[in-house]
């Protein structure tokens, strides 16, 4: 037993308390067995019942450290590996209960809740190509498809009387990676993977912080998933819970007969989820928690881990009036500083509902020290600006602009989550407001939106099919709707907007850069007309422009940023994506005719709810011109209405 550990784990400092805790795998007196391990410090008397001594509750009693009360280990020769196992619990009341192991490295199936004894290492990796190239991405694309690997697709579909077969991890070698691959994602996130007894929670109500969830198979089976994960060259980011813990009576709730990991405030307790939180102000509650992300880490090279609902952290209750809870925050940034500190290549992503400064600002700058933050903001205005009429957009125009307002503040992920195609929200597509061909329409202009605008990338899966049908987690995704045209081109116009993110440097080398971005048509409420450039340092300049009404436009005149020849590159309105063919087929070459803020300007083509991408193919060089006299005002034009046609 290291002495460190157990003086770091007091002092909140511990990423290492599953080398304490938990079932390992020893000797002791020449003698192979179990070391099992339990923090329980107001436990009366406590037994380790299982599989291999029948579930007597006398068979094994454990002892409590003489050096450190809290803490109870005992030694059981020859258990074997997979041996179901529980901590017969005696409270200090009287009472009796059997929990799980807090620090169980894998569980039962459910509904079964017992712990399973399991030898985490031994796997050989052949991901080290990938370890060792891997960053943060900050100047790479990130583009992500989160998932939930149950429902993403059944083995056997879930009916009336059973729930279903789900493939194993490694079946899903075969099934989900290669199509991620072709559709050009750079990373994975997987909604929790940690055990969990419900299914409708999806995984985020967690009874196994450090045991990956049974469905699916063994450990060992998802490092295997995710060794090819990294090398088909896609990344991988852990759902993580931090905030709260179900309270099911085998879990963590009042585990030994006291709140342990919850708040004694009964006040500060529960959850709007029927939950406990968990008291990170506590300092072995923290140890647990960053041994947790480190573990997923360590163990399973993850390549991020997303911090579900911190807006609950960072305030009682989630609620600002409430007040700011400071221990909380302390964990987050000691959390991250640490998790830095041992690993300065992995993604540290908050999902943040509330204005709270700095999110993403170092440590070291008091900031709390995540790489990134899922920007709820600019989402939520997003589709409320879809979903209304294109006749009054006019009058929500800000709705559309606002973020750019803010963005440089933090480094922002732009996310179409789980979280907004379940629960009677209704999906992406449909949120959008007219008939069917119209929805199509402007669902392509949104995602050419989302791609130009700086952030990086999260969809959820069922959003690159156009899903009408919210989510269902008892039921695989709707693949037979591609064998519709409509949808079967927008699956193809998904796939060639990821590849060309990937394929042109200023679509994510410039993000969080000022210079990266510039609004060219801002201001256009009239015509809900949008452009803007995305530029990288190395000389690569697109141009984005998105029209959100059901009006044509020959002839629609376009500032730019640099005079040139420009090229279309995409444009929403081809015919293989289901659209009229309304193109710009030609090279594009700029005029020296002033429009809005700039010098000079194109002419492009647009159809109803298209957009288009162009690319700067070569440069004009412009002799210089006598210089404009100081006293003169610069030559600014309003936008001349072009011809319209209607619909």
């Amino acid at each position: 037993m290291d002495h460190n550990l157990i003086v770091k784990f007091h002092q909140g400092m511990c990423l290492d308390a599953h080398q304490i805790f938990g079932a390992h795998f020893t000797v002791e007196d020449g003698v192979e067995g179990v070391r099992f391990c339990v923090w329980a410090p107001e436990a009366f008397s406590i037994t380790v019942i299982g599989e291999f001594n029948g579930w007597d509750t006398k068979a094994n009693p454990m002892k409590r450290l003489e050096e450190d009360g809290s803490i109870w280990v005992c030694f059981i020769p020859k258990v074997k590996e997979l041996a179901e196992y529980k901590y017969h619990i005696q409270t200090k009341y009287g009472r009796y209960v059997d929990r799980a192991d807090p620090y169980a490295f894998y569980s039962e199936l459910r509904p079964g809740t017992a712990s399973k004894v399991y030898h985490m290492d031994g796997y050989e990796w052949q991901d080290s190509k990938w370890m060792k190239e891997r960053t943060r991405n900050f100047d790479r694309p990130l583009n992500i498809y989160e998932a939930h690997l149950g429902s993403w697709k059944f083995k056997e579909e879930a009916t009336e009387e059973d729930d279903g077969v789900f493939y194993t991890y490694e079946e899903m070698i075969d099934e989900i990676i290669p199509y991620v691959k072709k559709m050009g994602y750079t990373h994975l996130e997987l909604m929790p993977l940690a055990e969990h007894p419900f299914d409708g929670s999806w995984g985020y109500q967690v009874t196994g912080y450090f045991s990956a969830t049974s469905r699916y198979g063994t450990p060992k089976q998802l490092m295997k998933f995710i060794d090819a994960c990294h090398q088909e060259g896609i990344g991988v980011i852990m759902d993580f819970v931090p905030v709260h813990f179900v309270q099911d009576a085998h879990g963590l709730y009042e585990f030994d007969g006291s709140h342990l990991y919850d708040y004694p405030d009964i006040n500060r307790r529960y959850s709007e989820w029927g939950t406990a939180y968990f008291d990170l102000g506590r300092e072995e509650v923290r140890s647990f928690m960053m041994s947790s992300v480190d573990f997923w880490l360590s163990y399973y090279h993850m390549d991020g881990v997303r911090f579900d609902a911190i807006s609950n952290i960072i305030y009682w209750r989630g609620n600002k009036n409430i007040g700011l809870n400071d221990g909380a925050v302390d964990f987050m940034k000691r959390c991250n500083f640490h998790i830095h500190e041992r690993f300065d290549d992995v993604m540290m992503i908050a999902e943040d509902s509330s204005d709270f400064p700095n999110v993403t600002q170092s440590t070291l700058d008091g900031g709390l020290g995540f790489d990134y933050k899922w920007d709820l903001g600019w989402m939520n205005d997003t589709l409320k600006y879809m979903g209304r009429d294109p006749i009054y957009r006019q009058y929500h125009h800000n709705d559309m602009t606002f973020s750019m307002a803010y963005f440089y503040s933090e480094r922002f992920i732009l996310p179409f989550s789980h979280d907004e195609v379940v629960h009677g929200k209704r999906t992406i597509i449909d949120k959008i407001w007219g008939d069917f061909d119209q929805k199509f329409a402007q669902l392509k202009s949104l995602y050419v939106y989302m791609f130009s605008h700086p952030g990086k990338k999260l969809n959820f899966m069922g959003n690159e099919l156009a899903e009408f049908k919210e989510w269902d987690e008892k039921k695989s995704l709707g693949w037979n709707i591609l064998s519709f045209p409509t949808h079967d081109a927008f699956h193809h116009f998904v796939a060639d907007l990821n590849d060309l993110y990937l394929a042109h440097p200023a679509m994510y080398r410039g993000d969080y850069r000022f210079d990266g971005f510039k609004w060219l048509i801002v201001d256009d409420n009239l015509q809900s007309l949008f452009a803007f450039t995305r530029k990288s340092e190395d000389g690569d300049t697109l141009i984005a422009v998105m029209n959100f009404t059901s009006n044509s436009h020959d002839g629609l005149r376009i500032p730019v940023e640099k005079p040139g020849w420009y090229k279309e590159i995409l444009n929403t309105d081809k015919d293989i994506y289901a659209g009229g063919n309304m193109l710009n087929q030609s090279l594009l070459e700029s005029e020296e005719v002033p429009w809005v803020n700039e010098a000079h300007s194109i002419c492009i083509n647009l159809a109803p709810f298209a957009s288009t991408i162009l690319k700067l193919e070569k440069e004009k060089v412009i002799k210089k011109k006598e210089e404009v006299s100081k006293k003169e005002e610069p030559v600014i034009e309003k936008q001349e209405k072009p011809k319209v046609k209607q619909k």
